[in-house]
């Protein structure tokens, strides 16, 4: 007898299903304001500083890391998605890993950052093991970007795609408090993705909520989200800016 389906093993297939749109994902995923890098950065104060950035996906991060003249380490578990962020980010060491076994010695990083992904780790394995790898007085930061709801168009869209109703399903998008951390704040900022309707679509064609739906299923809401962009005289020609909010949470290793 076949067991029923859990949440947690929709969680999992979730977080594995980015590797066969590894380069769709590069070419369409947003990149993170360079503000937001440099809050997440602050504590450490001025100069170039070691960065770890967890779970790199295909280095949309790294590229906002390495622009600012920090030294990156890019660890990431999906072969495909690797091997995109070293096509694109060529001169960053990158490494296979992930945030439950982080293939550095402790105690040699200034930062760990994390885009868009600490919400696929298990915490209680992958808090302890970032504190092992981070200085004393280090950093743990953690970016996610997301629509701007507050704009009606935007709210719609996220509707139609299911993407509000796919993130409420995404449990715990903030870092937990832990004995080996101190001084959680958080702070939002605005961003926006240049986007057409065409591309738009195709972003979110790389979440995972539309990446595990069957072929007939995802081709359905493809089409449908394609038909609402082009009903709307904010997006139906040419390139529009999607609104977005990236929200940013930091700690300091004790």
């Amino acid at each position: 007898m076949v067991g029923a389906v859990t949440s947690d093993d929709v969680t999992a297939r979730r977080a594995s299903s980015f590797g066969p749109q590894a380069e769709a994902y590069a070419r369409h995923r947003p990149d993170y304001p360079a503000t937001a890098i440099r809050w997440a950065l602050a504590p450490l104060g001025p100069g170039s500083h070691r960065v770890l950035d967890l779970a790199a996906g295909t280095g949309k991060l790294t590229t906002g890391i390495v622009a600012e003249g920090h030294q990156v380490t890019a660890v990431e578990p999906d072969e495909a998605m690797l091997s995109e962020l070293v096509r694109h980010c060529g001169g960053v060491r990158a490494l296979p890993g992930s945030a439950e076994r982080i293939p550095v010695p402790d105690s040699t990083v200034d930062a760990v950052l994390v885009g868009q992904a600490f919400h696929w780790f298990d915490p209680d394995k992958a808090m302890p093991e970032i504190a092992r790898v981070l200085r004393p007085g280090g950093v743990l930061a953690a970016l996610w970007n997301s629509d701007d709801t507050s704009v009606e168009w935007v709210a719609e869209f996220g509707a139609v795609s299911g993407a509000i109703s796919a993130a409420v399903g995404v449990a715990g998008r903030t870092i937990p408090d832990h004995e080996l951390f101190r001084d959680a704040t958080d702070t939002t900022f605005r961003h926006t993705h240049r986007r057409t309707a065409e591309s738009l679509v195709a972003t979110v064609g790389t979440h995972s909520h539309t990446l595990v739906i069957p072929r007939d299923e995802r081709e359905r809401l493809l089409e449908k989200m394609l038909t609402y962009l082009r009903s709307r005289p904010e997006t139906a020609e040419g390139e529009f800016d999607l609104p977005l909010i990236t929200y940013v949470k930091r700690l300091i290793r004790v």
